[in-house]
C-alpha cells in the first residue's frame, strides 16, 4: 500500500487499510477512519467552493473536538494551510495571528465568535467564518465577512483540492518567544509526515494503541499525537480537562496506552494517586517541553511501573529532535538522549565548528524535520535557519546544493557516548559571581527538596 507523503494522506491511507478502525474518541462519540476521511474530503471541497486558493490560510480557533481535527486535515487536503490557535488565547491574540498571516477562513464556535466581533475588523484578508453550530443570533461582523454553517460547508459539491507537493507549506504554528509577539513557524507536509514516522518508530506505535491528546493541538507535541496515531492506525482520545484528575480518569476509562505531556502537568499528576487499572494498559509516558524534574520522574515510575518513560526534547522549528530510550533512563536521567530517527543533531561552537566531548555548544538540528522559517519575518528566519558550514552534514565533493539547519539557541553538551545534556537557553543564562548559571539548574535543586510544587528561576 502507498505510504503517506502529504499530511492529509495519513488519514486516507489509514482509512484504506481499515476504514472501520476507530480514529477519534471525543466523549461518547467514536469516529472511524473511513468516516473521518469522508469528513476531511467534504471539508476540503467546502473550502475550495468558498474560493480558498492554494496555500490559503485556514485559522482554527476551537477546543479539542472532532471539528478541530477535520479542519486541521481538511485544509491541507484542499491545498491550503491550517493555522491552529490555542483555545486559551484572548480575542486580541487571535486577531493578531489572523492578521499576521492573512487568515482567509476562520473555523470557530458561536460562543468564541461572540468575543471576536470587533477584532475581526482588523483582518482584511478574512472572507468567511465557519461555525460549528447554528447560533440563535449572530454578532455584528465586518461587511466583508460571511458566515457559513459546518453542516452547510460539508454538504458542498465534491471538488478536488489544489495540487501540492511534500515541500509545500501545510501549517503555521504560532509560538511565543522569550520576548515580543508570537512567531509563526512555517512547516511543510514533509516536516509533519517525517515527524510522524520518526516518532512512531521509536515509540513503537501501532493500531493497538490508544493515545491521549491532553496537550493543545496548537502545540507541536500536541498535534503530533494526531499525526503519530494516524500514521499507524491508532486511536486518539481528545480531552479538554479542567483538573489533572480528569486526565487520570480518562486514562483509566479509555484504557490509554500512550501519554505525552509537559513537566507542569506531570508534576501535578505525580502528586495524585493513580488507579491501578492505568498501569495495566499504559505502555509508555513521554515528556516534552522542558526537562522533567528527577523527583517527578521517580514518582511517576512508582505509580506506573509497567510503563516505559521516554524523555524527549524538541523545538517547534524542527518538530522533534531527540529522545532518551527507556533503557538509558536509570543510567542518565538528566540526558535528553540522541537524535530521533532521520535527524542529525550537531553541537557547534560560535564559529560553526563542532564541539568536543562535554564542551558546551549550541544544539543544531539538520534533516527532513527542519521547518521552512518564520512567517513574514526574514530577519528572524535568518537568525535561526542557517546554512551549514565547514562541510558539516556530509556536504563534501563540491556540491552547491544549500542545506539549512535550525540553530536552536539552546546550549547543550555531548558526552563520550554521544548522549546530549541540556544546559540552558542562551538568552536565559544568568551570570553570578563570574559564573554562567542556567535557570534549569536552579529549578532542579529546588525540586529536589520536595518542598515546592512549581518554581521558576530568573535573573534580576
Amino acid at each position: 500500500m502507498r505510504e503517506s507523503t502529504l499530511l492529509h494522506e495519513l488519514v486516507g491511507v489509514a482509512a484504506a487499510r481499515d476504514a472501520a478502525a476507530t480514529a477519534l474518541t471525543y466523549g461518547a462519540t467514536h469516529l472511524g477512519y473511513g468516516a473521518l476521511q469522508e469528513a476531511v474530503a467534504a471539508f476540503a471541497a467546502g473550502v475550495v467552493g468558498l474560493g480558498l486558493p492554494r496555500a490559503g490560510r485556514v485559522g482554527i480557533y476551537l477546543e479539542k473536538r472532532v471539528e478541530t481535527v477535520v479542519a486541521s486535515f481538511g485544509a491541507p487536503a484542499a491545498g491550503g494551510v491550517f493555522v491552529p490557535m490555542n483555545p486559551l488565547l484572548k480575542p486580541e491574540q487571535v486577531g493578531f495571528i489572523a492578521q499576521d498571516c492573512g487568515v482567509q477562513i476562520l473555523v470557530t464556535s458561536p460562543e468564541r465568535l461572540a468575543t471576536l466581533g470587533p477584532t475581526l475588523a482588523a483582518c482584511p484578508a478574512l472572507r468567511h467564518v465557519v461555525l460549528t453550530e447554528k447560533p440563535a443570533q449572530l454578532p455584528e461582523l465586518p461587511p466583508h465577512v460571511a458566515v457559513v454553517g459546518w453542516a452547510e460547508l460539508l454538504a458542498a459539491a465534491p471538488a478536488a483540492g489544489h495540487r501540492v507537493i511534500d515541500t509545500d507549506m501545510v501549517a503555521i504554528l504560532y509560538t511565543s518567544g522569550s520576548t515580543g509577539r508570537p512567531k509563526g513557524v512555517v512547516l511543510s507536509h514533509r516536516n509533519m509526515v517525517a515527524g510522524a514516522k520518526s516518532v512512531a518508530s521509536y515509540l513503537g506505535n501501532g493500531p493497538q494503541d490508544t493515545l491521549l491528546a491532553a496537550l493543545p493541538l496548537s502545540f507541536d507535541a500536541g498535534f503530533s499525537q494526531l499525526t503519530t496515531a494516524f500514521h499507524t492506525g491508532a486511536r486518539v482520545v481528545l480531552l479538554n480537562y479542567l483538573l489533572p484528575r480528569d486526565v487520570l480518569k480518562a486514562m483509566e476509562r479509555e484504557k490509554v496506552t500512550g501519554l505525552t505531556a509537559v513537566p507542569p502537568l506531570y508534576i501535578q499528576l505525580s502528586q495524585l494517586e493513580w488507579p491501578a487499572a492505568i498501569d495495566a494498559n499504559l505502555r509508555y509516558f513521554a515528556n516534552t517541553g522542558g526537562r522533567m524534574p528527577r523527583e517527578t520522574l521517580q514518582a511517576l515510575r512508582q505509580r506506573v511501573p509497567s510503563a516505559k518513560p521516554f524523555l524527549m526534547y524538541g523545538l517547534t522549528e524542527a518538530f522533534r529532535s531527540t529522545y532518551l530510550p527507556p533503557e538509558e533512563v536509570d543510567r542518565r536521567p538528566d540526558s535528553i538522549g540522541k537524535a530521533i530517527p532521520n535527524a542529525e543533531i550537531l553541537v557547534l561552537r560560535e564559529d560553526g565548528s563542532e564541539c568536543g566531548v562535554d564542551e558546551p555548544g549550541e544544539l543544531v538540528h539538520r534533516g527532513a524535520l527542519v521547518g521552512l522559517g518564520y512567517w513574514g519575518d526574514a530577519e528572524k528566519t535568518a537568525e535561526r535557519y542557517k546554512l551549514l558550514s565547514n562541510g558539516l552534514g556530509g556536504r563534501d565533493g563540491g556540491l552547491q546544493l544549500p542545506e539549512y539547519a535550525v540553530f536552536s539557541g539552546d546550549t547543550v553538551r555531548r558526552d563520550a557516548e554521544g548522549f546530549l545534556y541540556f544546559i540552558g537557553r542562551r538568552d536565559e543564562m544568568m551570570k553570578t559571581s563570574g559564573y554562567r548559571v542556567s535557570p534549569t539548574e536552579v529549578d532542579e535543586v529546588l525540586y529536589a527538596t520536595q518542598k515546592v510544587g512549581e518554581c521558576v528561576a530568573f535573573g534580576s
